[in-house]
């Protein structure tokens, strides 16, 4: 007898209402570990509403979050993200007078120094931990092609530069499960080929994602399973192509665009 693994993450009925309005209407779904799952809609769907109670920034007004079996249901988005849950922007925003390197190293959570008796008390494990984080920093930036940038502010980086920075970010952390929102808008070609490169090289070293993403080659490039929203409803679920052709995907981007 085979028992079907327990899922990475795992969404039961998940509601969010503002006043009258249902922004996501008791969405239900699994993403086993290992996974690049794809959540698509047309605007207004309810995707960034769901990633918000996902992550913590919005606490949901019913259901469940769990996250390799722990409840993280309307956590803060830090306890989310010391769970293993981490979460990109459609706009990314580093600190623009601080250097790309110390926006990385600003990421992972619980750093000694951060804490005022550690520096007095603990200064031998400050100096190791610091030294980790910035030889993780270094690692993940040459991961994304910006090792090149690291002593410069972020302000000069170009938008499909400051998605990779903050991919960079994250992965400093080593999160389980990275919510990407809209990794494609906005980037060039050639950077896009790159992030879509370094996405993949991550779920092969068995990073899971969960993405946002309007650009539909990408997410039949890279998704599967591919997931459509509508009006705060999960529609259908399951491979690109076959989602991408169901009536009723159709029927929802036909009388969004009307």
């Amino acid at each position: 007898m085979t028992t079907t693994p327990a899922p990475l993450l795992d969404v039961q009925a998940l509601g969010k209402r503002f006043g009258g309005h249902e922004a996501v209407r008791g969405v239900s779904f699994r993403l086993a570990a290992g996974c690049i799952g794809g959540l698509i809609g047309p605007n207004g769907a309810g995707k960034t509403t769901l990633f918000n109670c996902l992550a913590g920034a919005l606490k949901p007004s019913s259901g469940r979050v769990l996250l390799a079996g722990r409840d993280i249901t309307g956590c803060r988005p830090d306890t989310a993200f010391a769970a293993g849950l981490a979460r990109t922007f459609q706009i990314p925003r580093p600190f623009p007078e601080m250097t790309v390197l110390d926006n990385v190293m600003l990421a992972p959570p619980g750093q000694l120094g951060e804490q005022f008796w550690a520096n007095w008390l603990r200064p031998g494990a400050v100096r190791a931990q610091e030294a980790r984080t910035l030889a993780a920093a270094r690692h993940w930036l040459d991961f994304v092609g910006l090792s090149a940038l690291e002593h410069q502010s972020a302000r000069v980086l170009s938008g499909g530069q400051r998605k990779l920075l903050e991919l960079a970010r994250v992965m400093v952390a080593q999160p389980q499960l990275v919510l990407l929102d809209e990794p494609g808008a906005g980037v060039n070609p050639a950077l896009l080929e790159l992030i879509v490169n370094r996405i993949s090289e991550l779920n092969r070293q068995g990073v899971s994602f969960l993405i946002i993403e309007h650009n539909m080659d990408l997410v039949a490039r890279l998704c599967h399973p591919v997931m459509v929203m509508a009006q705060g409803d999960l529609l259908v679920s399951g491979k690109a192509q076959e989602v991408l052709a169901d009536p009723r995907v159709v029927e929802a981007y036909l009388g969004a665009a009307a």
